[in-house]
């Protein structure tokens, strides 16, 4: 366990974990589950509160993982607030109990160190990498993946790890990353993981802040100036949505977006910002196809709306999901 003082149990070591979840079974208490990679914010609050809310006791992962960035990507200069972290987690609490008369708050931590999660060794190049992976063909490279090829391979391979190792009876995960929390749904599905199923692997609604922004651990890397422009990927995704409920289709919806995203572009541009967009585009949630079908508001097939781009150094992504989601499995 971590010498930092702390209420909360951290666990390093993933022995001292395991001790520490097999008393949990062995009292018949559910678990959930809330992976992260620290630098937590309110988003990840939001999903921590939900596990309180759901289970007896809730886990928070700590861990940044080297697989899921590529070479040139911020894996030396990702946020690393351990501290910050544990003291953030301290003050959340839901009340529990019949009468609301007890609380609960988070139960673990676990911040494995690299080499418990990756014995054989862990490097960012692919054609380098040595042991078990798990790979996702057909969907990994889709949507995000286009962007990011080895992205999903190293997402894949560390949650498998982290729920062999946790357990949980329920998993949250924040819509923001939609395509990240679907392939997880499909993970537990295809490779048969009791812990959790499929249908325990819960979306929780994006984070945002009053401007419309998605909260993320990567918007510390935004100067005043950055942050100043960056709900625009929001406003321009909500841009498309409208197009897309005048019944514009995909085309209507993607390329109102787009524009929007390309006008600031060259106002940032006149002010001295660099900014470019990654993507805007219309997916289907099964197969992450590019929608190419007449959608509509009214046909009830579900859609997600979404985008990325660079403002500076820093990346940004958002979604949204339009159509009729009842048909999906549940978002909470």
């Amino acid at each position: 366990m971590t010498t930092l003082k702390t209420a909360i149990p951290v666990f390093n070591s993933l022995r001292s974990f395991r001790e520490w979840r097999m008393r949990a079974f062995t009292d018949g208490k559910s678990v959930g589950f809330v992976p992260t990679m620290g630098a937590l914010h309110d988003g990840h609050m939001s999903l921590v509160r939900h596990s309180l809310e759901q289970n007896d006791l809730t886990v928070v992962s700590i861990f940044v993982n080297p697989t899921q960035f590529a070479p040139h990507e911020d894996l030396s200069t990702y946020p690393r607030t351990l501290e910050a972290d544990l003291a953030l987690m301290s003050v959340i609490s839901v009340p529990s109990g019949v009468d609301g008369a007890s609380i609960r708050i988070p139960s673990a931590v676990f911040a494995p160190t690299s080499k418990e999660m990756y014995p054989s060794g862990a490097v960012q190049d692919v054609s380098d990498q040595k042991g078990a992976f798990v790979e996702i063909p057909g969907y990994g490279s889709k949507m995000e993946g286009k962007s990011r090829p080895t992205f999903f391979r190293g997402v894949a391979t560390v949650v498998s790890k982290l729920f062999n190792a946790v357990q949980p009876t329920n998993a949250y995960f924040g819509q923001k990353d939609i395509q990240q929390a679907l392939i997880v749904r499909r993970l537990t599905r295809d490779l048969l993981f009791a812990n959790p199923t499929p249908e325990n692997v819960h979306i929780v609604p994006t984070f945002r802040a009053e401007d419309g922004l998605a909260l993320s651990s990567r918007n510390k890397y935004l100067s005043e100036a950055e942050r100043a422009i960056a709900p625009v990927l929001f406003k321009a995704l909500k841009e498309g949505e409208q197009a897309w409920q005048a019944g514009e289709g995909r085309d209507g919806a993607v390329q109102r977006a787009i524009g929007l995203v390309e006008s600031t572009i060259e106002s940032a541009k006149a002010d001295g910002i660099e900014m470019r967009l990654d993507y805007i585009e219309m997916n289907d949630p099964e197969e992450f196809d590019v929608v190419n079908w007449d959608t509509k508001p009214g046909d009830g097939r579900p859609v997600i709306l979404s985008g990325a781009i660079w403002i500076g150094r820093t990346r940004l992504i958002d979604n949204l999901l339009l159509g009729d989601w009842e048909r999906q499995e549940s978002l909470s």
